[in-house]
């Protein structure tokens, strides 16, 4: 949903009607991104894709008849057979998808997602799914959720943001249902320290729809941390002492999501004493990824940087990794 920020904030500073849709819930279609979601136009153009624009013309169709004084609407889309092949999916499913009018979407959140900050949007939506009343919360904020969004609602959608994935929920309540959607900050990884691993880290990090900064001194890296609070992730690859103790330190009191650090059993021994030493604890310590990476048999560069990434895809999810077959339930979750 963050790619339709900009969009979104245009329309409404020109006045301009539009459509947000996005599901409710799904069965099947398989590996996705769950914060899609598409911004319909007056004009019936469609900004972002469901399903790979599957269903758009029937969303389209929908969106134009939204009766007036409804603030939602939910309609029911499948996509199936030939429908799958042409739209390029993994596989066919079934969806509730909620139609939303732009003009009752806060503003805050499109300018949350605009500047790439960690948000959710919880909307409540009637027993008879005609009305919709939406509010923006955020870490450690509350009060852009508004009066009808109820408590529970609200702790879940901070539970959600804290595990840095972005995703739906729904929270049946008395009156009807609240919707929670999350969008946290894309993760940025602030490498410090140069050669290759550094650059395959970039290439890794573009192929995950991710950003990248590489550093080589301690300053660039303290800068970089200061600049990017919201889903800075920390490589440390330097072995410098100079460098890697106090930029690990910084990363470690600021609450910087993953923090990991390249080296032997010997070198990460060493960094704990140090890190001690400048006043840190044990319990923040035992948040260095370090040896870093999954095991998952790496050995070249390329595959590190993998294993790297993995383990950095995990740790924001809060998730310990292990064979998906082992873990039991759905999938995609």
């Amino acid at each position: 949903m963050r790619e339709l920020a900009d969009v979104a904030r245009r329309w409404t500073a020109q006045g301009r009607a539009g459509v947000l849709g996005r599901p409710i819930v799904e069965w099947g279609f398989g590996p996705r991104n769950p914060a899609d979601a598409v911004l319909i136009g007056g004009d019936g153009r469609c900004h972002g894709s469901l399903y790979r624009g599957a269903c758009d013309e029937y969303l389209v169709s929908e969106a134009a008849v939204l009766p007036a004084g409804h603030t939602a609407c939910v309609r029911e889309v499948s996509v199936h057979h030939e429908e799958v092949t042409s739209a390029g999916l993994t596989r066919g499913g079934q969806a509730e998808v909620l139609l939303q009018p732009l003009h009752t979407l806060p503003a805050l959140w499109w300018d949350l997602l605009a500047n790439g900050a960690d948000a959710a949007l919880v909307t409540w939506l009637d027993e008879s799914l005609t009305r919709a009343v939406s509010g923006v919360v955020t870490p450690g904020r509350r009060d852009g959720a508004g009066a009808y969004v109820p408590v529970q609602a609200v702790e879940r959608a901070e539970e959600l943001l804290s595990r840095r994935r972005p995703g739906r929920d729904t929270l049946p309540v008395d009156d009807g249902l609240v919707l929670i959607e999350i969008v946290p900050a894309p993760p940025h990884l602030d490498i410090v320290g140069g050669g290759e691993l550094a650059q395959l880290l970039l290439a890794q990090a573009r192929l995950l729809g991710w950003s990248a900064t590489v550093v080589s001194t301690a300053s660039d890296a303290l800068g970089l941390l200061a600049e990017r609070r919201d889903g800075a992730c920390l490589v440390m690859l330097s072995r410098d002492p100079d460098i890697d103790v106090p930029v690990l330190s910084a990363a470690l009191t600021a609450g910087v999501a993953y923090v990991g650090a390249l080296g032997s059993r010997r070198t990460q021994e060493r960094r704990h004493a140090d890190l001690i030493g400048a006043g840190l604890d044990e319990k923040l310590l035992r948040r260095v990824h370090g040896p870093i990476g999954l095991d998952l048999g790496a050995r070249s560069p390329a595959e590190t940087a993998m294993a790297i990434c993995a383990e950095v895809l995990a740790g924001l999810d809060g998730r310990e990794a292990r064979v998906l077959r082992e873990r039991p339930g759905p999938v995609n979750v």
